[in-house]
């Protein structure tokens, strides 16, 4: 017997792994998405650890590989944990997502520029030690 409501406008249908209704009928359903999620996750973790140690593949694609390795692990966590997809009640989540990485590379570029002038503007060490002599 299903345990599916016959007014369950979800039912026969396939949901993605972030869509929320998929966990409002069945716990078990969101704990099979959460452990496919984490094994996901575990396998990219020792996936990059074994690139990064290995010397099967070649030298100068290792820093390729772990990248495109750290960008699908985020789209990952993204999916399965945030639960962020592209369904029209997400759209508030992903304005959100995007505000905090604009907030994040407007902080890290402009330290970079600001530790940038400083150095190319600063008077070095050596330079004051003679001054001082």
């Amino acid at each position: 017997m299903s345990t599916a409501h016959a007014t369950d406008p979800n039912q026969g249908h396939e949901l993605p792994p972030g869509d929320d209704s998929a966990y409002s009928h069945n716990v078990a359903e969101g704990i099979k998405t959460y452990l496919a999620g984490l094994g996901l996750a575990v396998l990219l973790t020792a996936t990059s650890f074994f690139i990064a140690k290995t010397h099967l593949v070649w030298g100068p694609s290792i820093p390729v590989a772990l990248i495109v390795l750290a960008v699908a692990q985020m789209g990952v966590h993204l999916v399965f944990f945030v639960h962020i997809t592209t369904g029209p009640e997400n759209t508030n989540n992903v304005m959100a997502l995007a505000f905090g990485i604009l907030i994040v590379l407007l902080l890290f570029i402009g330290s970079v520029w600001i530790m940038d002038h400083l150095n190319h503007n600063l008077m070095p060490m050596d330079m004051m030690m003679k001054m001082q002599r």
